[in-house]
């Protein structure tokens, strides 16, 4: 069955999907970010906050309201958007939307230096991971001076600056001037959903000036940003470019270039040629990964240290082959089938579905976008996989090495 879209009373887009003999339902409330967090972490910060009371629970009875009920809800925070969401029982669905908008109206953000301190902990431990501080290492140096580049070590340096007022303020920012979607999935009435949906939450600020106002900056030269960890066994290696985002007419040739690149595992060059010929690589893979004001194409290589420079050799070498030779169409119909096979697993349950129909809606490209895409991957050609790997894979780059 297909999606039936309205409008709350407040104009904020809604959509229904109904999964017949489905005991769970899931909904899924996205808010964009459009404009900067005043201080690196305010944004993180906040969304962990927002599970710890309202004024009508505390942390603890919001806790055993959720616990009583079954109902699992979360908060979290992406690049683009805040992201609330929950999974019921059919027959506790009006109480779960009832705590959600509770939680969005009523929060209070209790807890802040005790969740500053959770956080910090959290920060330190995830830095530990070799893999973590390559990849912040690339993030923060691909978005410097934009707040897609507030990494983990960024947001560390800043964490003590920041006051319960800034996360109340920056809640209230994202509140009046954010694009707002709500996706339902399960097997409950329209009517009955949409009517307790309205009531709930059909009187939330809807803003009207929805567009992002700070641009991502042009990477104009190419950046080698090394971290020397004395320790270390293993080297970690990640480079990157800028390319386009969901918008783009290559946006389907991407998502096959970066499978037959190194996003298919066992079967990707990458793989084929750096771990099991050359023996190169512990782990080797590609990704193309997509937000609403840019994207990025990385090539990530955990390696022993003498094998920097093959290993970098090897992506130019793949890079080169992919530029020079356009890929056999029995290549992309594999990706295409390797591609359509992650996304149906990843649609499995109406929580997955709700959450993707959402997560597109909230950037202003439709709840059927997953849909679409799928059409226009039957007709990327070779020569657009080549004419992208020839445009965008120039010398303006980031290249991020941890080595010992």
């Amino acid at each position: 069955m297909g999606i039936k879209i309205a409008n709350l009373d407040n104009n904020i887009a809604f959509s229904y999907k109904q999964n017949a003999d489905t005991p769970r339902a899931a909904l899924c409330l996205n808010f964009s970010i459009n404009e900067p967090e005043n201080i690196p972490g305010v944004y993180s910060l906040m969304s962990r906050l927002s599970m710890q009371g309202t004024t009508t629970y505390t942390a603890e009875q919001l806790a055993e309201e959720l616990d009583k009920y079954a109902i699992e809800l979360t908060v979290e925070l992406k690049h683009d958007y805040l992201r609330f969401k929950f999974v019921s029982l059919n027959e506790d669905f009006s109480k779960a939307v009832e705590i959600l908008a509770d939680i969005v109206k009523n929060v209070t953000f209790e807890d802040f230096n005790k969740e500053i301190q959770k956080m910090r902990g959290e920060i330190i431990a995830e830095l530990d991971s070799s893999r973590t501080k390559v990849l912040e290492n690339y993030y923060k140096n691909l978005y410097d001076g934009h707040y897609y580049g507030h990494t983990f070590t960024k947001i560390l340096e800043n964490l003590d600056k920041i006051t319960q007022d800034d996360v109340i303020n920056g809640y209230k920012k994202i509140i009046s001037n954010s694009k707002k979607v709500i996706s339902f999935v399960g097997d409950l009435p329209y009517d009955e959903v949409f009517n307790k949906v309205n009531s709930m939450l059909g009187d939330i600020e809807n803003s009207r000036d929805e567009k992002k106002v700070s641009k991502v900056p042009a990477l104009e030269h190419k950046k080698e940003p090394e971290i020397i960890k004395p320790d270390l066994n293993q080297a970690h290696i990640v480079q990157g470019w800028f390319v386009p985002t969901f918008e783009s007419e290559d946006y389907p040739a991407l998502i096959l270039l970066n499978i037959i690149l190194g996003a298919s595992g066992l079967s990707s060059r990458l793989f084929l040629e750096l771990r099991d010929k050359k023996g190169l690589a512990y782990v080797v893979r590609s990704s193309y990964e997509t937000l609403a004001l840019a994207a990025n194409f990385s090539i990530y290589i955990a390696t022993e240290p003498k094998n920097i420079e093959v290993s970098l050799k090897g992506f130019k070498e793949e890079i080169d082959k992919i530029k020079n030779t356009p890929v056999s169409i029995e290549e992309i119909d594999n990706a295409r089938n390797n591609i359509l096979g992650k996304w149906a697993f990843l649609q499995e349950n109406n929580n997955q579905q709700a959450t993707l129909s959402a997560h597109y809606a909230v950037l202003g490209l439709g709840f059927d976008f997953n849909e679409r895409t799928k059409q226009k991957l039957k007709n990327v050609t070779p020569e657009q996989i080549q004419k992208c790997a020839n445009k965008y894979f120039n010398d303006n780059y980031v290249l991020s090495i941890l080595k010992p």
